[in-house]
């Protein structure tokens, strides 16, 4: 992957990049798969990167690397202290009539089920907050501003309120999206012998990132919305809409 044609914003301190799905933020040691993630890429351009925070492997968007120890404390310490701002757009399953929400539960790892999260009392603090942008038949399209980083937030808490992030393999039910769910009298096309899915992964997608540099300017950085998941929308906008709601 050319890793240039990613990136959102670079200086001397810090480069800020739209990560595609798919990839992994950092290496994952674990796994044995030796995928590149985007951390590899970006240490192979600039020597040694430094991760600020991360979204996971199917999460597309925005995502800031320190170019020092210097600007990864200072980052760090805006993440810890609540002062970024994370927006995130989502689609999710069904329909949400409260044009906005609070979602307030604490989040811990599910002891029946390793590397999944959940809500539960003794679980670490969280909160998410959420707005309408687009209402459909069968789907929603949200908003998203968190305030804590925790493992896995957003489709935790999406999950806890019955609306799961769609294509959500590990909250949701994973399915991929397929035109046919929403197009009446869908047809395979002449020359296909099956209908091929819009899109296969989870329809999650960090869009806005705002910090301070170390002078004090605060940078907003925003990243388009992945091919797939503008061609969900567009189907969905021009096969599912709902008069006029949202």
């Amino acid at each position: 992957m050319q890793i240039a044609r990613h990136i959102l914003l670079e200086t001397e301190d810090f480069v800020v990049v739209n990560k595609p799905a798919g990839m992994l933020t950092i290496p994952d040691r674990q796994s044995g798969t030796g995928a590149l993630s985007l951390h590899d890429l970006l240490e192979a351009r600039h020597g040694k990167v430094f991760t600020v925070h991360r979204l996971d492997r199917d999460t597309s968007g925005v995502v800031v690397f320190a170019l020092n120890a210097e600007t990864h404390k200072m980052l760090s310490m805006q993440f810890e202290n609540r002062q970024v701002r994370k927006n995130y757009l989502g689609l999710v399953t069904g329909r949400v009539w409260e044009k906005e929400g609070k979602i307030e539960l604490p989040v811990v790892e599910d002891p029946s089920r390793k590397g999944r999260m959940t809500t539960a009392k003794k679980g670490k603090e969280a909160l998410t907050t959420f707005e309408v942008l687009e209402s459909f038949s069968l789907y929603t399209l949200l908003k998203i501003h968190i305030f804590t980083g925790r493992t896995h937030q957003i489709r935790v808490h999406m999950k806890s309120i019955g609306h799961p992030i769609a294509m959500d393999e590990f909250y949701g039910s994973g399915k991929p999206f397929y035109l046919s769910y929403i197009k009446k009298k869908y047809r395979v096309g002449r020359f296909q012998h099956e209908e091929k899915p819009l899109m296969t992964r989870m329809a999650l997608h960090a869009a806005t990132l705002s910090f301070e540099d170390k002078k004090g300017q605060r940078h907003t950085v925003e990243a388009p919305l992945p091919k797939d998941f503008q061609a969900v929308v567009h189907q969905l906008r021009k096969h599912a809409s709902v008069p006029g709601d949202a």
